[in-house]
């Protein structure tokens, strides 16, 4: 073919990095396949013992070596060339040091975000390039598709066609030298189709478990102190329990409070100088406005005028109306139609433009 690329897969050992990758070759690609090791091996022994280490439904964990195998076995059975690279010093320095700063701060981090912008699609083709693969393009699994506008001459992203596995709020991070490099296969594909197909070239992997969460079960064992108990108390200040340890709790978290009280009750703000929960009724909850800090922008440069779009809050959320306000020190003023029900600090919100990722940045509440 005229047009045959060598392209870098970063494959997990899952069905759709996989599916990517035979996807791939099966066009005339030189293909190779790439996995990283994030799992540190000095965490082993900090681990609770009620943990879960034979099943993998997380990003970060003891069965790292597993997942390598598998997908260097995955590579072989395509006859495609196979590298792993160890990034977990990167990885313990960019995500779980960022992680466990934010919690302890009492935010709600997005590792997930963090990982992508700096280690996937930075410290993965730095060090495959510094080994001396040369490529043309890097290629994942996400469900998301790469645009490009040339009027501007700039990349950036678009919602997956399957709007249920949409990871576009993941990745609102890249920048412009980052997304020139990525390919995204199966942006235009349904799930379901994706399972089909895998079981067509014989994958082999159509009821593997997809990985759902950053750590799977205590991920105490990544501080390095002791959660310390405090109180929780209402707006007021008043004393109504005790909790835990404030990063065991988030914004809107209703369950495991452990207070009896006639109407249910929500977390509301966490204090981490006073080492606090903060608790009231769900009404207040709901906030008109936040500020996106560390804002990145995909689809422009910046943001010069007041401009409406929508916004996701977390990943699980719908695409609600807002205002952006652009202000002086390179913040962003949102402002959303309706008064959204448990803006969290630490959390990405992404602004969304015709059905594509306009930017994006972290919350903070006014």
């Amino acid at each position: 073919m005229d047009n045959k690329k060598t392209i870098l897969v970063g494959m997990s050992g899952g069905v759709d990095s996989t599916l990517c990758a035979r996807l791939l070759k099966e066009q005339g690609h030189n293909v190779i396949g790439a996995t990283m090791n994030v799992w540190d091996e000095a965490d082993r022994s900090k681990l609770p013992e009620n943990m879960p280490v034979a099943k993998r439904d997380a990003c970060y964990g003891p069965d790292a070596a597993e997942e390598v195998a598998q997908a260097q076995a995955l590579a072989e059975k395509m006859g495609i060339p196979f590298y792993s690279f160890n990034v977990s010093e990167e990885y313990s320095c960019c995500v779980l040091d960022y992680f466990v700063a934010e919690y302890s701060a009492g935010r709600t981090p997005n590792p997930c975000v963090q990982c992508n912008q700096n280690i996937k699609f930075g410290t993965l083709m730095d060090k495959a390039r510094a080994q001396g693969l040369v490529f043309d393009q890097f290629a994942t699994g996400h469900y998301a598709r790469l645009l490009f506008d040339e009027t501007t001459a700039r990349y950036y992203i678009g919602r997956a066609v399957d709007e249920r596995k949409d990871q576009s709020y993941f990745l609102y991070g890249l920048k412009q030298q980052q997304l020139a490099q990525c390919l995204f296969p199966l942006g235009n594909m349904l799930k379901n189709d994706v399972k089909a197909l895998a079981s067509d070239y014989g994958l082999g992997l159509e009821e593997k478990p997809e990985s759902q969460n950053f750590i799977n079960g205590d991920y105490t064992f990544l501080f390095p102190d002791k959660p310390i108990p405090g109180d929780i108390v209402d707006r007021s200040g008043k004393v109504l329990g005790q909790h835990k340890g404030i990063i065991y709790y988030t914004i809107g978290q209703r369950k495991g409070l452990g207070i009896a009280s006639t109407q249910p009750l929500f977390v509301l703000e966490l204090d981490s100088k006073k080492n606090q929960v903060i608790v009231g009724l769900e009404t207040e909850l709901f906030a008109r406005t936040c500020t996106a800090k560390k804002v990145n922008w995909q689809r422009i440069e910046t943001l010069s005028d007041v401009t409406k779009v929508q916004v996701k809050i977390r990943y699980a959320s719908d695409l609600s109306g807002a205002t952006l306000t652009p202000q002086a020190n390179g913040n962003v003023l949102v402002t959303f139609d309706e008064p959204m029900k448990a803006v969290t600090p630490g959390q990405s919100i992404v602004f969304y433009l015709d059905n594509a990722v306009l930017g994006g940045g972290i919350i903070e509440i006014l």
